[in-house]
């Protein structure tokens, strides 16, 4: 077993335990109506507001398949390098809910629209890790039963019920908490890319089924537990790592686990059961009569092919590639596809380096800071002009480093260009030799001792460097600090 399979192992009383993990992860399509009806999707309606006939079920009302959900659906299987099938059909999936007034929710069984893929994930140390893609499949969502409306009555709110999902279903192919996350965070990543969900978890929009389960390194599967609709990175992380003790627990006191479905309470932090884990024979799945098989015409697939952006994957490998970018930076920029727009719009004529940590720390610290929409033309009121001024103040020697953090700084305040700040407050970098000649004369004349010591220690060196820009107010230029400095001192080069 590798040191990086060790790492993953849970310690439990009578030794260690490995987690295996699957996920189900529900992802709204990105649709202005619902996959059978014409009601609007969106958020923020009243309750009851976009609800059609068809999606209250009401006597003979007929479902008609959304052209475009089904396109995003093709669309997101070739992001996901999966098998597109030309035909498949819907089935309903038998349940009794008052959320959902059919009675049954029109889902794809045996026949999905999307078969086979897989993802390429990394881990926070850079390793990567393939997760296979089992299935891809269109259903509709069920509404929302509200119980904190009324002490006695449970309401429902049927705006959802008929909205267009994507469930991607993944093979049992992570170890660890941190790669569900990393999955979850790819996955959302690529379907932003692709346009096909806005990935807005905090709504519902994006959110996964867990399954866990546990067993002896290498031994056979476990019985495994399903968590539904846990709709954060965190929550994903705590609901496995709560399940997995929990399982091993009962393992290790001679228990069997149950399969069963639970639901993760953030408040405590742990999962609790909700009902026993249906089987497929539960649900009683038949192909809907109302709705014929679906097929698909070899060319249209071709050309939403065509259609593709560049992906993740690409886009990193090319920045890399381009710009000689390292794996981090280049990770960092495509996490989402506005940054690395901003990035490519700002570089041009510029240090790659330079321009990479200018977009992945200070706009990014200054979007988060403030809620600014990061996109290819800037942040906020920071512009891709700014930026690339900036880029040339620092690469022409006017402002040091030191001084480039106070000018983004004003900069982000809104006090304008960065030439005009650095104008307005005299920040240019000193570079006369002769008024850098006297600081450091000043500094050695004040510190014998410390002078006599650096011929001794020569990395002592950096403290004078530091006294004499502070002796400048950070306007020396570094390289000519150095140079006047081992000059002086007797260090060599």
């Amino acid at each position: 077993m590798t040191d990086s399979a060790s790492s993953k192992l849970i310690q439990g009383r009578t030794g260690p335990w490995e987690i295996v993990l699957g996920l189900e992860v529900h992802a709204q399509v990105a649709s202005n109506a619902k996959l059978f009806s014409g009601a609007a999707v969106g958020f923020g309606a009243g309750p009851n507001e976009q609800v059609s006939l068809v999606d209250a079920a009401m006597p003979g009302m007929l479902p008609v398949i959304n052209r475009h959900c089904v396109e995003q659906a093709v669309r997101t299987g070739l992001g996901l390098k999966a098998q597109i099938n030309l035909k498949s059909r819907f089935d309903r999936k038998n349940y009794f809910y008052p959320d959902l007034p059919q009675g049954y929710q029109i889902s794809q069984f045996k026949d999905p629209i999307v078969g086979e893929g897989e993802i390429e994930v990394e881990r926070d140390d850079g390793t990567t890790f393939t997760v296979r893609i089992e299935r891809l499949h269109l259903e509709q969502d069920a509404g929302k039963s509200l119980h904190d409306q009324d002490p006695n009555f449970t309401y429902v709110d049927l705006n959802r019920a008929g909205t267009a999902l994507m469930e991607i279903v993944s093979r049992p192919d992570m170890r660890s908490s941190d790669e569900a996350a990393a999955y979850v965070k790819k996955l959302r990543t690529i379907l932003l890319y692709l346009g096909t969900c806005d990935g807005d978890m905090e709504k519902g929009n994006l959110r996964a089924d867990v399954n866990v389960s546990v067993r002896r390194p290498g031994g056979e599967l476990g019985t495994r537990c399903e968590i539904k609709n846990v709709n954060s990175y965190r929550y994903i992380q705590q609901a496995i790592e709560y399940e997995a003790r929990r399982q091993i627990e009962i393992l290790e006191d001679g228990g069997k686990i149950d399969q069963e479905t639970r639901l993760f309470d953030p408040g405590k932090g742990e999962t609790r059961s909700m009902r026993s884990k249906e089987e497929a024979h539960d649900y009683r799945y038949f192909p809907d009569p109302d709705l014929l098989p679906l097929e698909l015409d070899p060319a249209w697939v071709k050309a939403i092919q065509y259609s593709l952006p560049e992906l993740p994957d690409a886009k990193k490998a090319r920045l890399q590639s381009q710009y000689g970018l390292s794996a981090y930076d280049a990770g960092v920029l495509v996490t989402e596809a506005a940054r690395a727009d901003l990035y490519e719009a700002a570089v041009v004529g510029h240090d790659p380096k330079l321009m990479a940590n200018t977009v992945t720390q200070s706009v990014l610290t200054f979007a988060n800071a403030t809620g600014a929409e990061v996109t290819a033309a800037g942040a906020g009121h920071i512009t891709v002009a700014m930026l690339s001024e900036y880029a040339q103040l620092i690469e022409d020697g006017v402002i040091s480093s030191k001084i480039a953090k106070e000018v983004f700084e004003r900069m982000a305040a809104g006090e304008g260009d960065p030439k005009a700040i650095v104008e307005k407050h005299g920040l240019v970098q000193v570079t006369d030799t002769g008024a850098i000649e006297a600081a450091v004369d000043k500094i050695i004349a004040a510190n014998p001792d410390k002078a006599a010591a650096v011929k001794d220690k020569p990395q002592a060196i950096g403290w004078f460097v530091g006294q004499v820009m502070r002796e400048t107010g950070g306007k020396a230029n570094p390289a000519a600090v150095n140079d006047i400095l081992k000059a002086k001192l007797g260090v060599a080069e």
